[in-house]
This record gives structure tokens, sequence and C-alpha cells, in this order.
């Protein structure tokens, strides 16, 4: 990897700075984000290849690669983003099921324990994913216990991840100013740097892109 024409890489100080310019350093990865939004405009498959490219992106820099342009082969991209996708659905289909039928009984308790499990997801699904970029190992989308095991063992620093995400998040409801096609744009844009923020953090900390 050229360290020059990768200034922010997974082994670089996680800041606020550093997650909002990771998908716009280069011109490479502006250009791969501009055909992020452009997919967008396909429902669903747009969303999952979108997924996909993330997926790529980490994994190549993991393995000491220039990641972009990330868009080749859109069927292995779909591929990637449906596993991973489906790693969510499962790990908040608890949560959501209990949430819903205390909603349908009008049982508090329920809908509460419900919310906590579906957060509890949330906070886990962070923990398979950047694993999952480094051989592209299914095993480690579907073991909820081991990733949160790893959320765990991230400690302070994966919170710090959130703690730059969430704002990240807030931020890119601004493409809804620019005719609600911006958002297109913006919401790539942020699915990219939490990418890089979650990526770093376990990268880092468990040297996932240590060479055999």
């Amino acid at each position: 990897m050229n360290a020059k024409e990768l200034a922010l890489s997974l082994r670089a100080p996680l800041t606020f700075r550093s997650s909002l310019r990771f998908p716009i350093q280069s011109r490479e990865s502006r250009r791969d984000l501009v055909i992020g939004a452009l997919w967008l405009f396909v429902p669903v498959v747009g969303w999952l290849l979108n997924m996909g490219h993330r997926v790529r992106v980490v994994h190549r820099m993991q393995n000491g690669q220039y990641p972009w342009p990330a868009w080749g082969d859109p069927a292995e991209l779909l591929k990637h983003g449906a596993l991973t996708f489906l790693g969510m659905m499962m790990y908040g289909l608890p949560g959501v099921s209990l949430a819903c039928l205390g909603a349908w009984f009008n049982l508090t308790p329920l809908m509460v324990v419900g919310a906590l499990l579906w957060l509890a997801a949330v906070v886990a699904i962070p923990g398979y994913m950047s694993h999952y970029c480094k051989v592209y190992d299914p095993r480690e989308i579907f073991d909820p216990f081991r990733a949160l095991g790893r959320v765990r063992q991230g400690g302070l620093a994966y919170w710090k991840a959130w703690a730059m995400v969430v704002p990240l998040m807030l931020l890119s409801f601004a493409g809804l100013l620019l005719v609600g096609v911006g958002f297109n744009f913006t919401s790539v844009w942020f699915w990219q740097s939490a990418a890089f923020s979650f990526g770093t953090v376990f990268t880092q900390t468990f040297d996932l892109d240590a060479r055999k």
C-alpha cells in the first residue's frame, strides 16, 4: 500500500476529522462514493451492493492493498452485502419481534425488553463486521456471543467510535435539504465513515491487518 496515496488507513488515530474525511480523501474514493450514491436509486440491490463495497474496502486495507476503486465484480459485492445483512436481520429480529408483540398486546414490559434486545443487536453488529472483512468467513457473522465479546474487548475505543458515528449520522441528514437526492450521497458517505471508524477500532484491537 502506498502510504502517500492513502492518507487515512486503519492504523491512523481515530478522530472525528479522520472519520469525516475518510470517504473523500482521494479522487478514487470520491468516485466510488458517487457510484455508490447512484446505485442507491436501485431499490434493495443498490443498498446491498453498497454494503458489499464497504466490506471490500476494509478487507483490502486489512490486507495491505489500496482500497479503491472497489466496484468491480458486483456479484461478489452482492454476496458480501447479503450475508452481512442477513446477520443484521438475525441479530435484530428477536428484539423487533418482542417490541411488536408488546405493542400489539399493549404490554409495556415486553416492549422495553424488545427495545433493549434491539439495542444489544445494534451494539453487537460492528463486532462481527470487521472480522468478516478480514477473510470473508461467514462463521464470523452468525455468532452474536462472539460479536458481543469483541465489543467488550474493544473497550473505550469502541464507544469512542460510536461517539463519532452518531453525530456523523445526524450530519448526513443534511443531504435531505438538497431536494432529497443529496441524501443518497451523504448516506453513502456516512456508512463509509462508520465502516472506517469501527474497522479502525477492531483492526487495531485484534491486529486484523497483521501479516502471517
